[in-house]
């Protein structure tokens, strides 16, 4: 018998067992609110003391809808599942059920086998060009997929962080359903898919909140990315923990990922959505969920997060591959290689001392965390795409160095995370990019290049101009990965290293990193770090990496030989720009 997969969220269009259809909006700015279902008459909603607006009535799935929240304004329905015509276009009722699941028992993965692949569907062809790759990469050796944000945005193109619909999977990658399809093939094969999910702000193309719902903004904690948002108002709170359940319920998500999570004021929203998702998930199956926090919050991870991206990681590995010191990398300039000696050791960089950058001290201890609670890369959209040119790291590091480092990301028990392209060694730029018009349009490309005014590459303002439009189409064409580069010379090693590497953490590791923890990380010279971790099995992994461009000498032999990049070995020494990595 097929199982239903749904979940009833608070607020939006939600088909009941009687055939009829529940809307529900909060809208506390307005006194009256009617429901416009395709050209039928208006329907006035009943209005709680809250602000809550609610109908119940006759209405099939696939029909068009708006609200109408004032004489001269109709607006989509903010927890729309579904735009076809877009974030200005009318909302459309689903029906759940009327998607057969192939995989009904599928009940992912545990954590330690984690290794995450981040892309980005529209550079992929949408939902179905990804899903026409799931093959290539569970051979690779991946386990989990990580989808930029899907949620509608304005436009056709865009990183997903300017999304103003969380529930609609943006129609420029596809149907609601072709969304299913491809995490149920997925899970098919065995791999997990995370969604990134964004609650810290909304687009500017779009965002019709503030004409009906103004509480559900803090203007008093205002963010880097926009106005605040009222996460301590229960309505806010569920609107975002309904979200979660419905990417987890209802399309099967194996997971989120929640970005710049320290933008979330309420600190207690994060211990009610994860009440809320233990309640609701079925027992034995594998949800995970993921943070960036800058805040560098160990505590959630104490209290039953699953793991953090761990940007202090992929900074100080920049700082030492590539030199580049200015931006947020000055917080790692100083003494790089005792900071990447305590990330292996510790986790986290900064655990409470003050941050250069802000002035303000950053972080919590978190050196009694096991390894898997740290996702480490050495590229990702943010680090990559916030280049004003967009270069990838292969064109910013020697040869030697990018290996071993490469081969310390897949053999760590931190659990890794690639970009996409980067397992053949990418070299195509990922650049900032969107579809804005007019005013926006001009406000978001001179606001991009004079955000670049303070690196000492662009402080000339005709070297500025240089920098691409983000709403050019040819940005976002130039950014999608050249899959020809896999079929060169060097896009082969790569792809080798990568199955090599990958097979290596499958055989060895991956089965004792559940609760594997560091047992010491020294510095041992220039650029060079020896550290030791003891698994679930009582097996001791050892690696000594050294990212100089001198030979480091007195390091004994690392137990079994896992791997070495070296091009030749040599006894008691440590090659420039190598790695060597044991178990005993």
């Amino acid at each position: 018998m097929q199982k239903d997969f749904f979940y009833q969220t608070r607020f939006g269009a939600n088909l009941q067992s009687d055939g009829t259809t529940r809307f529900s909006l909060w809208a506390p700015s307005c006194q009256a609110v009617s429901l416009e279902i395709e050209n039928d008459t208006p329907l006035a909603m009943a209005r709680d003391e809250e602000g809550v607006f609610t109908l119940v009535t006759e209405c099939p799935s696939g029909a068009r809808y708006r609200y109408r929240v004032r004489d001269d304004l109709a607006v989509p329905d903010p927890a729309s599942k579904s735009q076809p015509e877009g974030v200005h276009g009318p909302s459309v009722v689903t029906a759940p059920a009327e998607y057969a699941w192939q995989t009904p028992q599928w009940q992912g993965r545990p954590w330690c086998e984690a290794v995450i692949y981040e892309l980005h569907a529209g550079l992929l062809g949408g939902f179905e060009g990804v899903r026409d790759r799931l093959d290539e990469l569970k051979t690779l050796g991946i386990t989990a997929i990580e989808i930029m944000p899907i949620n509608s945005f304005g436009g056709t193109r865009n990183w997903g962080y300017d999304g103003v619909l969380p529930y609609a999977p943006t129609n420029a990658y596809g149907e609601p359903d072709d969304l299913k399809r491809l995490i149920d093939t997925a899970h098919h094969k065995g791999l997990m898919v995370i969604l990134d999910v964004v609650y810290n702000h909304f687009g500017p193309d779009g965002n019709f909140l503030h004409d009906y719902a103004e509480d559900f903004f803090d203007h008093e904690n205002n963010s880097t990315w926009g106005t605040g948002i009222a996460f301590a108002k229960p309505q806010v709170a569920d609107f975002f923990i309904d979200n979660v359940l419905y990417w987890l319920m209802e399309f099967r998500f194996d997971g989120v990922r929640i970005d710049a999570a320290s933008a979330i004021t309420d600190h207690a929203w994060f211990g009610k959505l994860r009440e809320r998702v233990a309640a609701h998930v079925e027992q034995g199956r594998h949800v995970h969920l993921l943070l960036e926090n800058e805040n560098n919050d160990a505590g959630l991870l104490r209290d039953g997060f699953t793991a953090q991206w761990n940007d202090d990681g992929h900074n100080v590995l920049h700082v030492m591959l590539t030199g580049e010191t200015e931006g947020y990398y000055e917080m790692f300039a100083q003494h790089p290689t005792r900071i990447l000696a305590r990330v292996l050791h510790e986790g986290f960089a900064y655990q409470g001392e003050i941050n250069p950058y802000s002035g303000k001290k950053r972080g919590m201890p978190s050196g009694d965390l096991p390894a898997s609670k740290f996702i480490l890369f050495l590229q990702n959209h943010d680090q990559t795409g916030n280049r004003a040119l967009g270069e990838r790291l292969i064109s910013l590091a020697s040869p030697d160095a990018l290996h071993a480092a490469y081969a310390l990301l897949l053999l760590s028990p931190m659990v890794p995370m690639l970009f996409m392209g980067e397992e053949w060694g990418c070299r195509s730029p990922f650049l900032f990019f969107c579809d804005f018009h007019d005013d926006l349009a001009d406000a978001v490309r001179e606001g991009r290049r004079k955000e670049f005014a303070k690196f000492s590459a662009f402080q000339d303002p005709e070297k500025r101009k240089t920098i691409p439009d983000p709403n050019a189409l040819s940005t976002f064409d130039t950014s999608r990965p050249d899959r020809e580069e896999r079929n060169t010379l060097e896009g082969r090693i790569w792809l080798d290293r990568t199955r090599s590497l990958l097979a290596l953490r499958q055989r060895w590791l991956a089965p004792y990193l559940a609760q594997a923890h560091s047992l010491n990380a020294t510095v041992i010279g220039d650029k060079s770090v020896l550290a030791r971790w003891k698994l679930d099995n009582g097996a001791i992994l050892t690696i000594a990496l050294n990212l100089s461009d001198h030979e480091i000498c007195r390091i004994s032999e690392p137990g079994k030989l896992l791997y070495s990049s070296a091009t030749r070995r040599a006894v008691e020494e440590l090659p420039p720009g190598s790695l060597v990595a044991g178990l005993e």
